[in-house]
């Protein structure tokens, strides 16, 4: 395929928590797609409350790496979502660099565990503080820059299978998730006239750091009832070297799928969707 029949040729794309796990993947899959990517990522702790290892600097080089290997443009910034004139001024410069942001893919989040009546409120801050609010000031700096360059785009916020469905343990993130949904349903209607689609997708069990075993299984320890709110994955699909793929979580590739589907044509007519990823999880 050349560069100009790649469905994001000529476009710009954000993509938030990009130095590992899924923002990684989402950042290679659209560079793979033809666009030019802005990766951004906190590259630090946001908080001792959150247990799993903090991605790092090097972390962030090598998803813009990963990008030029793609024979795209990657520009890599270290950006803490809740600093909002942090990301204006990285949008100022995408502009500046590129002419145009075209795709926002706002992937960056947290997950701690514990419940909501016990947990300290620093606990509770954080993960709504990076979730939630961070996802609304990656908007808040974007949106207008998409709307000036008059070029329309596509906003894909990245959400959870928990901002459908309540899960125990972690209500502070279902809670933020949830909010998630109603950001993007309004910020559908408000930003439709300019040709820009909004949609949320909802994944559930994949293979990334958040991922955190330990802290699982404590829990489910502790309170073993809350295991019936985490369903099964009932399809796995076959994979490239023909075992049947069951076991284990879902690749982040197959997330980044969506999110390349989303940011270019094929979706055109669909804004304000909830689209969940995940293996039919919660049909259960």
């Amino acid at each position: 395929m050349s560069d100009t029949d790649r469905p994001l040729h000529g476009k710009v794309a954000l993509v938030t928590g990009a130095a590992r796990g899924q923002g990684r993947a989402h950042a290679q899959r659209l560079a793979r797609d033809g666009a030019d990517v802005v990766v951004l990522d906190i590259c630090a702790p946001v908080s001792d409350t959150v247990a799993y290892p903090a991605p790092t600097a090097d972390d962030l080089a090598e998803t813009a790496k990963l990008v030029e290997a793609e024979g795209r443009q990657a520009l890599a910034r270290e950006v803490d979502i809740r600093d909002l004139a942090a990301l204006e001024a990285v949008v100022a410069e995408t502009v500046a660099r590129f002419g145009r942001l075209d795709v926002v893919v706002a992937n960056a989040g947290v997950l701690s565990w514990g419940r909501l009546f016990e947990m300290s409120a620093e606990q509770w801050d954080t993960v709504v503080e990076v979730n939630l609010n961070g996802t609304w000031r990656t908007i808040r700096a974007a949106v207008p820059a998409m709307i000036e360059a008059g070029n329309g785009g596509s906003v894909v916020i990245v959400s959870s299978s928990a901002g459908l469905k309540a899960t125990p343990g972690n209500g502070h993130y279902s809670a933020s998730k949830h909010g998630l949904v109603a950001l993007t349903n309004s910020l559908a209607l408000e930003v439709g006239e300019f040709g820009i689609r909004v949609n949320s997708i909802h994944p559930y069990s994949v293979d990334t750091p958040m991922i955190d075993p330990e802290a699982m299984m404590k829990l489910f320890g502790e309170f073993p009832t809350f295991l019936h709110s985490f369903p099964p994955v009932p399809y796995r699909p076959v994979t490239a070297d023909g075992t049947d793929g069951r076991g284990g979580f879902m690749p982040p590739e197959h997330v980044s799928d969506i999110v390349a589907w989303l940011a270019g044509p094929g979706s055109g007519s669909t804004t304000g969707n909830q689209i969940a990823v995940d293996g039919g999880a919660l049909k259960y």
